[in-house]
């Protein structure tokens, strides 16, 4: 890579994993950092990836490859977004290219990539508690001088899990290293010379050698006890509380706490990681980063340059694709009616976790500020917010990406569901997502979520349907009601029409047959509706019945029976998981009620669907128009 004759890759061409790094002096790691930011830039201008979270955590990445023996020593990544300069330095470089390409390296750390990713990255919240974990095991298997470190940031402090691990750490015998790369949040401010001399005193190796030895010979005398260490470490924080004027959740829990220092001096860093990583006991490094770090247009806009798609590297123009004429794309159709349903219904509010323009739950922020709400990475407490606001006569709509619902589920049943209460959840991201691949799928909401009592589930066929299933389900007593619907665009490029109710339960006839009826649920149902087109032109003599199903819960009886007596065959078709989903459904419909018509389910296989483009998955799950057409000419041979 050059620009003017000036390589910019000189020291990266000779680092091919951390062992590599480690023969550099201390001085030459701010060149390496910008030779990696450097590459980022060129690399994700071509190839879109998670930019501006990676560009910020570069210096601490160098850092800790330098001073801690990966992958001995365990580096686990929270969510995964910053990530990148990690993969690059582990050996991946030549591959990076394939970031996120079918086939590809994977969009998240993933141990079946590589040793250096110690744990599967994806979902936020979860280093902390995984971390504890390895580094309890450690001491309990043997090895006691592997050391820990969990990485948490990009919000991921928000979520309740991390908060657990915290509190379990705090608790239990270990030597865990937590880095808080904070972004974005402000959980303590420096105030100037008095914290930076303490933290650079409790980050001093000979005071901590001096601190540990002297703790040893008093448990040796008997004069240290669990009891006092801990009335110690108290006391301590009360006298750092004092003379900084701040406290901090941290040393509330008895985690010694080092910072807030420059997330972006490598040197320091790596002084700072050198002095503390084998101190004994929980302790807390927090470092203050800037996101997007390096390059003006992300620093500006962190939120837009979080995935940013491709852009032109030197003038930053993001390369948006012109849409003109094109459908809108599904969760543009929920932001725009959202806020058309605000305006008609003084009691909805929005709810969103961390996601306002993934779901475009920023459109209606922007007309109704103080009826949205952005609650962090925080699904659970998205819901159960959601039920207090609805058991005092609001309708909230709470939007969460189908996979995240995941992390929600106790919640939807016992905060929602048992007191029947008029919650809307929309869960964007249903079904295949593409290159986030397995973490990111949302193959399993049908399957878990149809077997909770009281709950209403449903799946627009395009995006009037979703317009009229939005407005229906705001309507007065209409308890918990589910919407789900997919990434991408729709295929109505003239979408918004006039809402009006759909009766609940009750699907609709898109085609009339005489020889295969195909039973759909949601918008893959259009290309089972291309696929009986391009065959009947090949068969005229030849009929397929097609009926959008709209709601798994509760079921169409009416189409149902109708299927079983007319059909001896039967496709069922949905973008979920085939156990316990949709198709499950339906054969178990048939089976209660005596029917014995030949079922062909099509739906996402038992496995976790790797990534790539939606195209690509959905080829490789057997599940597009091609596999639809093979399924059709195989039924109607029979």
């Amino acid at each position: 890579m050059f620009i003017n004759n000036i390589d910019l890759t000189e020291k990266l061409n000779n680092i091919k994993f951390p062992s590599d790094l480690r023969q550099l002096s201390v001085s030459q790691l701010p060149q390496v950092c910008n030779e990696l930011r450097q590459f980022i830039i060129e690399e994700l201008s071509r190839n879109p990836g998670h930019f501006a979270s990676s560009l910020g955590a570069i210096e601490l990445t160098v850092a800790l490859h330098y001073t801690f023996n990966t992958p001995e020593d365990r580096i686990v990544w929270d969510v995964g977004h910053q990530a990148y300069a990690h993969k690059i330095l582990t050996g991946r470089r030549e591959a990076f290219g394939t970031n996120r390409k079918f086939k590809g390296l994977k969009p998240f750390p993933s141990p079946e990539e590589s040793p250096y990713d110690t744990f599967t990255a994806g979902h936020a919240s979860n280093s902390i508690s995984a971390a504890l974990g390895m580094a309890v095991a450690n001491k309990k298997n043997g090895h006691p001088e592997r050391r820990v470190v969990a990485v948490i940031g990009d919000g991921a402090m928000s979520g309740g899990l991390a908060f657990e691990g915290l509190n379990n750490a705090s608790a239990t015998d270990n030597d865990l290293l937590i880095i808080l790369n904070d972004n974005a949040m402000s959980i303590s401010q420096s105030v100037g010379g008095m914290r930076s001399y303490l933290t650079r005193l409790q980050t001093s190796r000979p005071y901590n050698t001096f601190r540990y030895y002297l703790s040893r010979i008093m448990y040796k005398t008997g004069f240290m006890t669990e009891a006092r260490r801990r009335k110690i470490i108290r006391n301590n924080n009360r006298l750092k509380m004092r003379l900084s004027k701040q406290q901090n959740i941290f040393e509330g829990m008895d985690i010694r706490y080092f910072g807030p220092i420059d997330g972006h001096d490598v040197q320091e860093l790596t002084r700072v990681l050198s002095n503390i990583k084998d101190m004994h006991g929980p302790k807390l490094l927090h470092i203050k980063t800037v996101k997007g770090k390096g390059y003006g247009p992300a620093e500006k806009e962190a939120e837009v340059w979080h995935a940013p798609g491709l852009f032109d590297k030197i003038t930053g123009e993001r390369l948006v694709k012109d849409t003109t004429g094109q459908p809108p794309l599904f969760q543009d159709v929920f932001g725009h009616t959202l806020t058309e349903l605000m305006a008609q219904n003084p009691s909805i509010i929005g709810i969103t976790p961390a996601m306002p323009t993934g779901c475009s739950m920023n459109i209606a922020m922007k007309e109704f500020p103080d009826r949205c709400f952005d609650v962090g990475i925080a699904e659970g407490h998205a819901v159960t917010f959601s039920g207090g606001l609805a058991k005092e006569g609001m309708t909230p709509f709470c939007n969460i990406y189908s996979s995240f619902a995941q992390r929600a589920y106790d919640n939807i049943i016992h905060d929602v569901a048992i007191q029947k209460l008029n919650v809307v959840f929309c869960l964007d991201r249903a079904g295949i997502v593409g290159e986030d691949g397995p973490t990111h799928h949302g193959a399993f909401d049908l399957s878990f979520l149809r077997p909770i009592p009281n709950l209403t589930i449903a799946s627009p066929y395009n995006e009037s349907e979703l317009r009229n299933l939005m407005y229906t389900a705001q309507l007065p007593d209409q308890g918990p009601f589910v919407i789900r619907y997919p990434r991408g665009r729709g295929v109505q490029p003239e979408w918004k029409t006039p809402m009006e109710p759909v009766v609940v339960g009750k699907g609709r006839t898109i085609k009339e047959g005489k020889d295969l009826a195909i039973l759909v649920l949601g918008p893959i149902g259009n290309l089972a509706e291309e696929a009986i087109s391009e065959f009947e032109a090949k068969h005229p003599e030849t009929s397929i019945a097609l009926y959008d199903m709209r709601f798994l819960k509760p079921l169409d009886t009416e189409i149902l029976h109708e299927a079983a007596k007319n059909f001896s065959k039967i496709i069922t078709l949905e973008n979920g998981a085939l156990a316990g989903g949709f198709g499950s459904a339906v054969t178990e419909f048939m089976s209660d009620n005596g029917y014995t018509p030949q079922i062909e389910r099509m739906g996402l296989p038992d496995t976790f669907v790797e990534h790539g483009s939606i195209p690509q998955l959905l080829d490789l799950c057997h599940l597009d128009k091609e596999a639809i057409l093979e399924n059709i000419e195989k039924m109607t041979a029979l």
